[in-house]
């Protein structure tokens, strides 16, 4: 039995995703202390709890403590199952932080699935469904892994209702995954979503962009979500690398104008293509277990964030130490990850 302090690292709900996904995936129970402790409202909200649920769901798991609110949890695993799953978050918590608690065990499995998941799907402080699609599902097919994903509806915050389907299947091998080099001039596109909203607001952003950014015309786009529910905008810069996107977005707020949200996504932009990294903040953090459970590889990014540092921690907990960086220049690391 493995015990874990969730007040650790980044204090949120990394460490707990990332304890369920690898408890799942090695079959090593745990218990955990201080869920989410650093966070205004502590314990698990509704994202948390429904990804506890889904990954008891996959493994045939025995929960204790797993309710609304709760600050511990035990949670003792059983063999995966492919199948057909639906989680219903009930709120706008992210679809895609759920998708990617269960995503590992299920990848290793190499079971047919199909999971529906309800709730946000442009969230603030969670993956969008754009860098999903853009920037980390290209990276799983590269390392051997067929997974899927489809946006039925978009789901903004606060509103939610959004709907998208994961389908995995058996690999049909894995590869190591090397991204350390850049092209010279890479291509940057665009994408601006507004629902509920005047589309002014998306050409002002498109505008602002254009000021900040060398954008490729062929690859700007004003995206009205047809379906979605309440009211909402994202921006999204999208850096075409090889064979492989960088996603940086920002969301729209009440009394933010839009050139500020549009600066904001630019500035990240930014900031990546001056590194002469091959990978961002978010990406190095989502791409380490994958690694780990496909061929290994490396990569280069430019931030070692809190919650990258958070999750080679609980990693080596379960699974032992095979994650090593180091400094490659100015404001530059590599990270290697080795197979287990």
């Amino acid at each position: 039995m493995i015990t874990l302090d969730g007040s650790q690292g980044e204090g949120g709900g990394q460490i707990l995703r990332t304890a369920l996904a690898l408890s799942a995936v090695t079959g090593t129970p745990f218990e955990i202390t201080g869920i989410r402790a650093r966070r205004p409202k502590p314990g698990l909200m509704r994202q948390h709890l429904v990804s506890v649920r889904a990954a008891a769901a996959v493994c045939g798991a025995q929960v204790t403590g797993g309710e609304l609110g709760s600050t511990s949890l035990r949670f003792v695993p059983g063999p995966v199952r492919g199948g057909t799953y639906a989680f219903d978050i009930g709120s706008a918590g992210s679809t895609l932080l759920v998708a990617q608690t269960i995503l590992p065990p299920l990848l290793r499995a190499g079971q047919e699935t199909a999971v529906t998941l309800v709730g946000g799907t442009h969230n603030p402080f969670a993956p969008s469904f754009p860098f999903m699609e853009g920037a980390f599902l290209p990276l799983l097919d590269r390392m051997g892994f067929l997974c899927g994903f489809r946006l039925e509806k978009a789901g903004f915050y606060p509103a939610g209702g959004g709907q998208c389907v994961m389908n995995n299947g058996s690999p049909p091998g894995r590869a190591a995954l090397v991204l350390e080099s850049v092209p010279a001039t890479p291509r940057v596109g665009a994408r601006v979503c507004v629902v509920g909203l005047d589309v002014e607001i998306a050409h002002r952003e498109m505008a602002t962009l254009g000021e900040q950014l060398a954008l490729d015309p062929q690859g700007t786009s004003i995206d009205r979500c047809p379906g979605a529910i309440g009211i909402g905008n994202t921006v999204h810069v999208t850096v075409a690398l090889d064979g492989y996107s960088e996603v940086f977005t920002a969301h729209g707020e009440r009394g933010v104008p839009a050139e500020v949200v549009a600066r904001n996504a630019a500035t990240q932009a930014k900031a990546f293509l001056a590194s002469g990294a091959a990978v961002g903040e978010h990406l190095a953090d989502q791409l380490l277990l994958p690694m780990a459970l496909a061929a290994g590889g490396s990569f280069t990014t430019h931030v070692l964030s809190a919650h990258t540092q958070t999750q080679i921690r609980v990693m080596e907990t379960f699974i032992g130490k095979c994650v090593r960086t180091e400094t490659c220049g100015p404001g530059l690391y590599r990270v290697h990850v080795q197979a287990v």
